[in-house]
């Protein structure tokens, strides 16, 4: 399952919520988006985790959970429209 991760702090790195995610379950992927032109973080990201349930537990879990100052909100991500 896909999970949007959103209210990251700027200072966060990927290997940082990959470790804050494997407490619950094993990761297949880490992404946070970083804007193109600066490089800087856009304060969101995507958490890709193989088994649904620990997926789910991750987001009751990690929803609030302090990391760098700021509480995270975790969730389903939703699909991408074609064409956008």
């Amino acid at each position: 399952m896909n999970l949007f991760v959103s209210n990251i702090s700027h200072k966060v790195k990927e290997d940082e919520l990959r470790t804050l995610f494997q407490g619950i379950g094993e990761v297949s992927s880490v992404k946070i988006i970083s804007d193109k032109y600066t490089g800087e973080s856009k304060g969101f990201g995507f958490i890709d985790m193989h088994d649904d349930s620990q997926a789910l537990e991750a987001i009751q879990k990690l929803t609030n959970t302090d990391l760098g100052g700021r509480k995270l909100v975790v969730s389903k991500a939703r699909e991408r429209n074609s064409g956008y």
